[in-house]
Parts: structure tokens; sequence; C-alpha cells
């Protein structure tokens, strides 16, 4: 692949998080900066989905995760050869471009096996041992490609098939001899300007007859060869390199090694360390879903560092970011969240400001650097600032939200407070979702120095129907808690009416005490007037969490 800079958001993204990563992508590209792909490290979320889909917005790309994958180290671009190709092209390949492997492949670009040259040698010199004459499997037209030969006769015979290589050279009676030996097989005579053999060798039907050294055979031979329709070629090498040559023209399936699996560019690097290291030539074939090569992986490519970097956006936390994150180096931050636990090799551009969305801090260096939104990005950007302010109700939101919000709906015609009531009535609806994905779609984990804890969010237009599925929801809450190791696992559930939350959670024992908010039911507390998860919430949350450390 080539150089790659992700831009990705939070695990679980929001619209917020989504759409400031195709942004500042989209950004980065018109400023010439090719190698920026948006990516996303979850699903998108109703809300999300719904928004791209109205823009007519490409999905950015998804990865389950960052762990080192095949893809990240594969270099850009490789040469295969069909399979009905002479081994004589694909070994000039080989050694043009100094490489020690090459896939085989069939008409549809599908990996059939390995050429390399430790497979390749064994099986030349099965054909050329000296103890038996040298069989080959090959066709005419491979023959007459590989030699660059002039074809006297036949013009196109592509039929495969398996054949003895006679050199005559001898009297005309001993090659007798040695042909009526071999009646059974289909030959292949090597000659020189013998008009005598060449004669013979056209009365008795060889299956192929080669002459050396571009000797030009009679008017007569050439027409005896037409009439008995026996192909006839002329090679400009001599006896020896045309006899090499013609060892050279089987098909490169034939000299492939068919026991090297291929890997998929999706497999991760531990998975095929292994294989690599069992490969003769160290190296690996890469392929898609459908089978088709898309490129080659060596050891020495593993020695390296990934070709991919990484833009993170609205989060700065290794706890919210993609797994794996710390084994690529971390080129930007931006992000208007508090400052985290995230460390990077090399200085790096880190722009974090106090404002409701990320978006709004995308949409400003549009501004800044004097580059035209197009309307698309700038449609989304008005979307995942509505989106993660609450349409600019949200504590979180201040006059530069604001102020951009109503010049991205001065560009794109688009109403502020008809399209955030849109945008929230998307993501608001439960309906058959499972709470297993309500609770997933925008889930934060936090850390302090003793404890973890983690805080999702949705926003609703009334309360009704998750307060009649709560148990369901607890006991979600319940295996989330437990799956992080957590003190306590919280939803908390944004009433865009009212513009108020209650508090779902699951938790310790021994924290439940210590949470002192109004209290609606069992497990459930009401918080007039919280609607910022960032601002408002896990301030609270964190004086629980002192008091209860002590």
């Amino acid at each position: 692949m080539k150089q790659t800079v992700y831009v990705i958001g939070h695990r679980n993204p929001d619209t917020d998080s989504v759409v400031a990563a195709i942004a500042y992508a989209r950004l980065k590209n018109l400023q010439g900066h090719a190698e920026y792909v948006a990516a996303r490290a979850g699903h998108l979320s109703p809300q999300t989905d719904y928004i791209l889909k109205r823009f007519n917005v490409p999905k950015s790309q998804y990865f389950h995760d960052l762990q080192p994958r095949v893809e990240f180290y594969m270099p850009e671009g490789t040469e295969t050869v069909l399979e009905d190709k002479s081994v004589w092209s694909a070994v000039e390949k080989l050694q043009k471009n100094g490489w020690h492997s090459m896939p085989v492949v069939d008409g549809e670009g599908r990996y059939k096996a390995l050429l390399h040259y430790s497979g390749f040698a064994k099986n030349i010199l099965d054909i050329l041992n000296p103890e038996r004459q040298t069989a080959i499997t090959t066709s005419v037209e491979l023959i007459r490609e590989t030699l660059d030969a002039q074809p006297l006769c036949v013009r196109d015979d592509r039929e495969v098939f398996k054949g003895l290589v006679l050199v005559a050279d001898d009297s005309l009676e001993t090659f007798k001899k040695i042909f009526e030996s071999h009646l059974s097989e289909k030959v292949i005579v090597v000659t020189g300007d013998r008009t005598d053999i060449q004669d013979y060798c056209i009365e008795n039907g060889v299956r192929a007859l080669v002459i050396v050294s571009s000797l030009v055979p009679t008017k007569e031979i050439i027409a005896k060869a037409e009439k008995k329709k026996i192909p006839m070629l002329l090679s400009s090498y001599d006896t020896s390199s045309t006899v090499l040559l013609t060892t050279y023209s089987s098909p490169v399936a034939i000299m492939a090694d068919t026991d090297v699996p291929a890997v998929h560019k999706n497999d991760s690097v531990k998975k095929i360390r292994p294989i690599l290291h069992a490969s003769p030539s160290r190296s690996l074939t890469v392929v898609d879903d459908d089978n088709k090569v898309v490129g080659m992986i060596t050891e020495n490519d593993l020695l390296h560092d990934a070709l991919v970097e990484i833009a993170l956006v609205d989060h700065n936390e290794v706890s919210q970011a993609a797994e794996g994150i710390e084994h690529y180096t971390i080129r930007e931050i931006i992000d208007h969240h508090r400052i985290g636990t995230v460390t990077t090799r090399t200085p790096i551009t880190f722009i974090n400001k106090p404002v409701g969305s990320t978006s709004t801090i995308v949409a400003n260096l549009y501004r800044e650097n004097h580059v035209s939104i197009p309307l698309e990005i700038a449609q989304v950007l008005l979307c995942g600032i509505l989106s993660d302010t609450l349409i600019l109700h949200s504590a979180t939101t201040t006059d530069i939200d604001r102020e951009t919000a109503d010049y991205l709906s001065s560009i794109t015609g688009l109403d502020v407070q008809t399209l955030g009531q849109d945008v929230l009535n998307a993501g608001s609806h439960i309906g058959a979702r499972s709470a297993a994905d309500v609770i997933k779609q925008d889930k934060k984990e936090y850390r302090d120095e003793r404890n973890v804890y983690t805080v999702s969010q949705i926003e609703v237009d009334g309360t009704d129907e998750l307060l009649a599925r709560k148990q369901e929801f607890l006991d979600e809450l319940e295996i989330t808690r437990r799956s992080h190791g957590a003190l306590f696992a919280a939803l908390l559930v944004t009433d865009i009416a009212r513009l108020s939350s209650l508090m779902l959670v699951s938790a310790d024992k021994r924290f439940l005490p210590y949470i002192t908010f109004p209290k609606q039911e069992d497990n459930v507390y009401f918080l007039k007037d919280v609607m910022s998860r960032k601002k408002q919430l896990i301030p609270l949350l964190s004086e629980l969490i002192e008091r209860y450390n002590g």
C-alpha cells in the first residue's frame, strides 16, 4: 500500500467523531496531501448513517482495531505472471526486478502458486536430469515465444502437451534408432541444416521441429511440413541455447510452488509470521476476499515501520482510541476534550480547543487555511456541530460553535433548528435496537490512578420507552462493567425535549452509596439540566470517585 495517514475518531464513534474525520481528511486532500484517508473505529450509529446518506457522503473506512496487519506493511504494487505463460518470461521478470519470488495467477488474477528460485531450480534439475531424456510440458506457441522464433508453418498452436526433446546431431541412421525408441511419445526435435533428418521428422509426424541458428530449410521441406501440418520453428540461437530455452518454455504453473499459501491483506502480522518464516523465499502472496493478488509481503518488510500513520480526531486518550494505536506514529490530534494520556514519539500538530464540537474546529481550519468547504462537507460539518451540542443547547456550546453553525447554515442553505431536529430525531429512536447496540453506540472508557469506568450516551425524545426496558439495559451495563473490569458502567439518557437526563448505572456495591444524585428508582438517577457528558457529567462523577477513593 501507499504511505497512508488514517484520520480516525474514538472507539464507538458518534456523529461528530465520524464527520470530523471525513472533513479533516478532505481538507488535507485539498491541500495536496493525498495520503490522508478518513477512517472510523466502530460501526456507524443510526444518526450518522442517516446524515451520510442524506448528503451523499461516502462512509469512512472501517477498522475493528488497528492491530498490525499485512496491509499496513505491504509495499505498493506487485507484478504477477499468468499460469499459462512460459517459465522463461517469468524468470526474465524476476531477474529484471531483482525479486526472489512472484505470484502465479489465473486469467482473473486469482492466486494459484508462488514461483521462487528454490522451487524453480528443483524442477529444472528434475527436467535436465542427465540420466534420462529431457521431457517437458509445453506448447508450440510457448516454445515460439520463449525462443522468439520465426514460425515457418503453424502460426498459433496453444495445445499444451508433454513431449520429449531430442537433439538430432547424429547420422540419420543413428537418429532413426533413437527416434524409433520413442514412437509412442510426442517428440520435439531440435536440429540444424540437416535436410535428411528434417524430411524424416516430417514424414514420421514429430510434434514440433525446431531449426537452429537461423538455418532456413528448403522451400520443399517447408512445403512438405505445411502439407503434413507439422509445426516448424526457426530459432536464431545455437543448438545448446535452443534446447535450454525450450526447457524453459513450460507453463509457469508447472514450475511454481503450490504448497506456499497466500495470506489475506487483513491478516494480523502475528498470524502470518510463522507462515512467512516457513516460506522458502521468506515471502508470501497477499490476496483480497476474492483470492485476487493485491501484493507481496516479505520478512524484510516487517523490519520497517508500518506504512501507516495516524491523525486522531475527537479524542486524545489511549483508553478511547482504536485498539493497537500504540504501534503507529501519531502525526496530528484535533480535539475538544480534556488532555489525556496519549504520548507521541515526535513533536506533532496538536489542536485542542474548548468548544462544543470537533466539527467546529475542523470547519474553522478550512477558513483559517483559505480552503473553500465543499458543499457536502459543509452540510455534514453542520450536522456534527448540531449533534454534539444538542442543537446548540448543551452546556459545552460556545459562541464559536454558534458563529460556525451560522456560517455553515448560510453557505448550505440549511436551517439550524430544522436540520438539528432531523439529526437528533434520527438517533433518538430505540425501537427494536438491542440494549448492547445502544450502549456500545457511543461508549467511552475513562481511567484515573485507581479506577476504570465507562459512560455511554444516547439522546432521546422521551425516556418512557427506555425505562420500560430498564432491566435489559441494566443487565447489559453489568456485562459492560465486568468486561472492562470497571468500577461502574453508566448510560446517560439525554431527553432532548426536557433538556435533562437520566443516568442508568450498574456499579460495584461499595460504590453505590457514593452516588448522591437524585434517585428516580433503583439504579436510575435524574440529572436536571445535565446534557453534556464531557463538561457536566464527567466532572460530577470524578468528584464521587474521589470521595470513594478516600
